[in-house]
């Protein structure tokens, strides 16, 4: 057998594989969209919105100091104004740190596609539900602004401790309203969501203090702050 044909076999191989793939990804977006369509139409994004607005504790981008807005974006989704719901990027560098660690560590997902799952989908960490996710998230970009995807995002993430938005965890952990929250409180309030259970103020309050610092490495490296001006914050300890 030559290198010639054993080249040949190589490549069938391989264009095969290719082939394989394709239809793989091609049919889990056919599913993915058939699903997002499905939620969709049995509530609609308007009407969503709408119902999360109405909530007693809803909280406007005007309400929170424009500080704790830069430590979310910077630390959850650093191309948030740049990019169109999905951050391809991003997802990108997740799936090579993923392989490397050989486990799920980092998941890529936009600020917009971590609202979609919020009000539509389960936590299920599966490739199905991330298609339609994406799908929705590509939908919320058309239909809203980065201000108020934004603003929805903050009424509707879990901050621990049975605390499901911005404004009952600013009362539940710091006891004041949301505008009330000084640099100090902003950042480490803005990286609970992240993981709830672990960083809560009330079950790992040393937890949440390192993770605070990594919010501030992220705020720093998207320059909303200098190094000067984070060491500030954390010496408000």
């Amino acid at each position: 057998m030559n290198m010639r044909f054993i080249g040949k076999i190589i490549k069938t191989v391989l264009l095969c594989v290719l082939l394989l793939v394709l239809v793989a990804v091609a049919a889990l977006a056919i599913k993915g969209y058939v699903d997002y369509r499905a939620v969709v139409a049995e509530t609609s994004l308007a009407d969503m919105a709408a119902a999360i607005e109405a909530e007693e504790n809803y909280t406007t981008l005007e309400q929170l100091p424009d500080i704790y807005l830069k430590a979310v974006v910077a630390v959850e989704d650093s191309r948030f104004y740049s990019h169109h719901g999905i951050d391809v990027l991003a997802l990108m560098r997740a799936i090579v740190t993923n392989i490397q660690s050989k486990a799920l560590v980092q998941g890529g997902s936009t600020i917009t596609q971590q609202l979609a799952k919020n009000l539509y989908f389960s936590m299920d960490q599966n490739l199905l539900r991330k298609a339609a996710e994406a799908f929705t998230a590509l939908a919320m970009e058309q239909e809203y602004g980065k201000d108020k995807i934004l603003e929805l995002y903050v009424n509707t993430i879990y901050f621990g401790s049975g605390y499901y938005c911005v404004y009952d965890a600013c009362q539940g952990y710091f006891g004041k309203e949301p505008s009330e929250m000084n640099a100090y409180e902003a950042t480490m309030l803005a990286g609970i969501p992240n993981a709830p259970s672990v960083y809560s103020l009330d079950a790992n309050p040393d937890l949440a203090a390192q993770r605070q610092e990594q919010v501030l490495s992220a705020m720093i490296s998207c320059g909303y702050l200098s190094e000067a001006e984070a060491q500030d914050i954390l010496n408000q300890r």
